[in-house]
């Protein structure tokens, strides 16, 4: 794809995400660069990108070398524990904290290495059994747990939504992770804090946005048709 394409799919969403999300103050749009190579991802940096989401940390550190350094990097695909070693000092947030399991790694790895991860906690909001995240009732627990935690921030929520050849039907969804983003703002936890409510992918990001989400995630609308390795 050439850089005028990225950059014109980058104005166009921008556009019409900030419309769909007008009455909650905007979205901010994390371009997801999954097999996408590090010159095109490039680009997006150019046209006013500035974070960047990879599901996958061999990918993600094999390129980064060669990313625009002004990118800030996001963890966004479920997380084995012993991958977190080699991405403490690199990334700045992972948005896929969904176990208690996984936040003491974290928190023992940053606290070693001296640095904090922002963190957002990711929620199986349709109890989907192939995907991650905590499900709804174990959310707070889970909250209370790591925000407690040395080397952790808790900066919002995330969640994955079912795939859907429709948007509207995954819409309550949605809207019930807009519900608990505000319930747990409005309860003042101690330590966690409801910067970031990260939800909507290409093909579902314009309800996501008019549902009250904080970021989408965007890749093939951004960077076309991904490529398989």
């Amino acid at each position: 794809m050439e850089t005028s394409a990225v950059q014109e799919n980058i104005a166009i969403w921008h556009e019409r995400i900030q419309e769909a999300s007008g009455k909650w103050g905007g979205a901010e749009i994390c371009a997801v660069s999954k097999t996408v190579p590090a010159e095109i991802v490039n680009q997006a940096y150019g046209a006013g990108i500035r974070i960047l989401g990879e599901n996958r940390v061999q990918e993600m550190l094999g390129k980064m070398d060669a990313l625009n350094p002004g990118f800030e990097m996001h963890v966004i695909g479920q997380m084995q524990t012993n991958k977190v070693r080699q991405i403490v000092g690199k990334v700045s947030w992972i948005q896929s904290l969904d176990r208690l399991e996984l936040a003491r790694e974290i928190s023992r790895r940053c606290t070693a290495a001296g640095v904090t991860m922002n963190a957002l906690v990711e929620v199986n909001i349709a109890a989907e059994p192939q995907k991650g995240g905590v499900p709804p009732e174990g959310l707070l627990d889970l909250l209370r747990q790591s925000s407690q935690m040395p080397g952790i921030a808790i900066r919002g929520l995330m969640a994955v939504m079912p795939l859907a050849e429709d948007p509207e039907t995954v819409r309550p969804y949605f809207r019930k992770m807009r519900g608990w983003f505000d319930r747990i703002r409005d309860m003042d936890m101690e330590n966690v804090r409801m910067d970031v409510l990260s939800m909507g992918m290409s093909g579902d990001c314009l309800v996501a946005a008019q549902e009250g989400a904080t970021m989408v995630r965007l890749g093939r609308a951004i960077f076309g048709p991904r490529t398989q390795k």
